[in-house]
């Protein structure tokens, strides 16, 4: 490619351009498709030579994402993209499906299609710019691919259909209907709705095919002029004579063996044939031998095929329509939450629901970022399931695929999340195989959901439909087995309930089907699916209607949001304590909603009184059972009532008896009723235990914050603060200097950084320039809280007017008086004054100026 070309062209209301002949030159074909500020590179490369051991095209598609497409370093510990996610390994499964039928059968040239997504700008999605890429590179190529194709994205938003919906409009459409294929027929789809009806899917699918329509005519024109010639497609080398003699020799007896119903025996007599008509050849024809399994797997092909179109018949005897036999057990197993076996025919699904708390959710890391996924489910696919040895080695792309198209029929009728807020996780164990066990695997884990107590909206169940197709005639079939989805045109699975369409998807191996087809095909497929769904109500016709005993219980507790911190607490203490001593798992999201997951009913209730109380506030008169965490000797004790929160029971309320010391009344750790009699303006709580003990004896008494005795700052919240109660001092206006004033404190700290209470406005006469009024101190300090204030940096000193110096500097008649003890009035007897321009605290003879940086209030 050595020109340089780009296209534009308009769906909906979005662009779509594809530029060519600029990068990764050295591919057989390339293009970088863009819509909106989403970019895909596509590349395509093959081999020189082709593969004669292989007896299968192989091609691979691989579809990546760079994180750095939106601006993102992979998380984890490695730095760098690794395995395939779901995500990617669901869009390689999209490509691979688009592209595969438009090869031709015998091509065994190794072919790969690269797509990786360059730039997301979180609204467009990339999976169809990568369908239209392979389109692109593939038919730049001189492959001999029979495209071009285009791809469309349907959505449903109010009653009306969307071209390519963003992801915001995907979050309110009804429908996710992806639609790939060529001018004229459908190649692939891929869908989940809630519950539309098979007409509205028609419909989609009609509109889908005008613009994949006018999606091809744009590239026709780009490959006509800049694409390479094609090469040949290569012919049958089979010599007539080889051909003639196995026809001989196998096509009777394969008419024998597509008539024989049960599966096992048929393989065998297919294997048995295999080996004797090749062991006839290896004599007869030593230079061909090798072509001789071809030609047997075309007989054998023609034969089956036939008995359809010209007998009307299928293998196992069943009319067109018809649904294998069915059984169904739930409740198989004892510890699990809910389970059920489903078996159709020789397909049997063994489906498991497991009920969690948020906390099991799936973290989703995609390029949109990360979230949550609430509904997980997994297809495991043994090799016991069809008779084969095979190692497990973690899920295939069949597997993921597999799982992601029965999660899908399911998801929408789970209930919703504030209704059932569980986790939830099915698991589909395959044990045996003959076609469909993906649409097993949806009845299953339907009724696995239905036996755990799952309140889901509705049940739902999936039909798997084939097609065989000779020129104009053609036969849809219900309910393939495993040898007519391997020997048919068509694999088009169909899940939903009673009212409509959930998931849809649908692979084909001719180039393309009509709508006339599809429409076929859906009708079919919806009487099949009401059929099962009867089945299904036998067994269980609703979900059983309490929960399973093995289920944890769950609750959903809303607290405040600006309770979140107090619930947590610090380093995550208190969440930890209500998780250790209760049993239970607490999950707080950011909205306030704790989910409270338990064993059992008793540490359910634990955790969920404990969690309530984080958010209740303290009730005056209401009567609560704390316990006793700290004494203040001579002042009362501290009563925790709620966790987190204590109140003090000061040591007149602590009997109706007087108390002289608190410790005779109550000890640490004792749980002992009290009554709240008062939360004062700062929040602090006092509590009573005398009121419980004697109703009404707390009104003899005035309210603490009536008798002007305060609580030192260790207990402003009923807190645990162990520091010590503040000094207090009166100066010379308490009652002890003509200039006095009741109430006026003096509160001295010494250090740059400490904190200077404001609980009273200070009273002085000092001037302004003095340094000594209120003003004048916040001016000089910084505050930190609603109360507390801090000298600022680069402040040297704060200086007290003369008359607050005198104050303060009283003689021993003003001299500082304790909280607690010492003298009447002036003090301690002997006390001597401490000199002029110092203070005595506690004892010390301070400075009141200069490097102590002394606060004053």
């Amino acid at each position: 490619m050595s020109n340089a070309e780009k296209l534009e062209i308009q769906i909906g209301d979005k662009k779509i351009s594809i530029a060519v002949g600029e990068v990764a030159r050295q591919a057989a074909g390339s293009a970088f498709v863009q819509m909106g500020e989403s970019v895909v590179l596509v590349a395509a490369a093959h081999g020189t030579k082709p593969r004669e051991d292989r007896d299968f095209f192989p091609l691979t598609v691989d579809y990546r994402e760079r994180t750095y497409s939106a601006g993102r370093i992979p998380g984890g510990f490695f730095k760098r993209e690794g395995k395939a996610r779901d995500n990617e390994v669901l869009t390689s499964r999209i490509i691979d499906r688009s592209v595969r039928p438009l090869f031709p059968e015998n091509l065994r040239l190794e072919v790969q299609v690269s797509a990786i997504a360059m730039s997301h700008d979180g609204l467009h999605d990339l999976d169809i710019l990568s369908v239209l890429g392979a389109s692109v590179s593939l038919g730049l190529s001189a492959l001999p691919w029979n495209g071009p194709i285009g791809a469309i994205r349907i959505g449903r938003v109010d009653e009306r259909f969307i071209l390519n919906p963003n992801l915001d409009e995907q979050d309110r459409s009804t429908m996710d209907l992806v639609v790939a294929g060529k001018k004229g027929s459908i190649l692939m789809v891929e869908s989940g709705a809630y519950e539309l009806s098979e007409e509205m899917l028609v419909e989609a699918l009609t509109f889908a095919q005008t613009e994949i329509d006018r999606l091809c005519d744009l590239q026709i024109e780009l490959i006509r002029r800049v694409g390479k010639p094609k090469m040949e497609a290569p012919a049958s080398a089979v010599p007539a004579d080889v051909s003639a003699k196995v026809n001989e020799w196998a096509r009777a007896r394969f008419k024998e063996a597509v008539r024989t119903a049960e599966k096992g025996a048929r393989e065998q007599l297919v294997s048995a044939l295999h080996k004797e008509v090749k062991e006839k050849a290896a004599a007869a024809f030593p230079d061909n031998d090798a072509c001789v399994g071809g030609l047997l797997d075309t007989i054998e092909y023609e034969e089956a095929r036939r008995l359809i179109l010209d007998e009307s018949r299928r293998t196992d005897g069943r009319g067109f329509e018809d649904v294998r036999p069915i059984t169904i057990r739930t409740g198989v197993l004892p510890r699990t939450h809910g389970s059920a076996l489903f078996t159709r025919g020789q397909t049997q699904a063994l489906a498991v629901a497991t009920l969690g708390s948020p906390a099991d959710q799936q973290v989703m890391d995609v390029l949109e970022g990360e979230y949550k996924e609430r509904f997980m489910l997994h297809y495991n696919f043994p090799g016991f399931s069809t008779g084969e040895p095979k190692p497990e080695r973690g899920p295939g792309r069949r597997e993921v695929g597999h799982g992601a198209l029965a999660r899908r029929a399911l998801l929408p009728l789970l209930p919703d999340p504030e209704v059932f807020p569980y986790t939830i996780r099915v698991v589909s164990d395959i044990l045996e195989s003959n076609g469909s066990s993906s649409m097993a695997s949806i009845c299953g884990g339907s009724l696995s959901l239905f036996d755990a107590g799952v309140p889901m909206k509705k049940p739902c169940a999936g039909m798997a439909m084939g097609l065989v197709k000779e020129g104009d005639r053609w036969v849809v079939l219900t309910d393939i087995m495993g040898m007519e989805d391997h020997l048919g045109d068509m694999d088009f699975k169909v899940a939903g309930t009673t009212e409509g369409v959930t998931a849809l998807q649908m692979d084909i191996k001719i180039e393309g089907i009509s709508i006339d087809i599809m429409k076929r095909a859906l009708e079919q497929a919806k009487r099949a699916r009401l059929f099962v769904l009867g089945k299904m109500a036998e067994s269980l016709a609703a979900p059983r209607p309490d929960l399973s005993p093995r289920a944890p219980r769950m609750e959903v507790v809303q607290i405040p949001v600006a309770k979140i911190g107090a619930l947590i607490g610090p380093g995550g203490k208190n969440i930890r304590r209500i998780i250790e001593e209760s049993g239970a798992q607490v999950d707080v999201e950011d909205d306030g909603k704790v989910y409270i997951t338990a064993s059992d009913l008793s540490s359910l209730e634990t955790a969920k009184h404990q969690v309530e109380s984080y958010s209740a506030e303290v009730e005056v008169g209401k009567i609560y059972k704390g316990t006793v965490v700290r004494i203040m000797p001579k002042l009362g004790a501290f009563v925790e009532v709620m966790p987190g929160k204590d109140g003090l029971v000061h040591i007149s309320q602590l009997d109706v008896n007087r108390v002289e010391r608190v410790e005779d009344a109550v000890k640490v750790g004792d749980e002992i009723d009290v009554k709240v009699i008062e939360v004062d303006s700062q929040g602090r709580v006092n509590l009573s235990r005398k009121a419980v003990l004697k109703p009404g004896s707390e009104l003899e008494s005035p309210l603490p914050s009536q008798r002007g005795s305060g609580r030192g700052p260790d207990d402003r919240r009923g807190g645990r603060d162990e520091r010590p109660p503040r000094r207090e001092f009166r100066g010379s206006n308490d009652r002890r200097g003509p200039d006095a004033k009741a109430g006026s404190r003096l509160h001295v700290k010494t250090q740059l950084g400490e904190t200077m209470s404001e609980q009273e406005p200070i009273d002085t006469n000092a001037s302004k320039e003095s340094g000594g009024s209120w003003s004048a101190i916040t001016r000089s300090c910084a505050r930190t809280t609603s109360r507390n204030w801090k000298l600022k940096e680069g402040t040297d000193t704060l200086k007290l007017s003369r008359a607050t110096q005198r104050r303060v500097a009283a003689p021993a008649a003003v001299a500082p008086r304790p909280l607690t003890g010492g003298g009447a009035r002036g003090g301690p007897s002997g006390e001597k004054p401490p000199p002029s321009g110092h203070v005595s605290v506690g004892g010390d003879v301070l400075p009141l100026a200069g490097p102590q940086r002394a606060f004053v209030r």
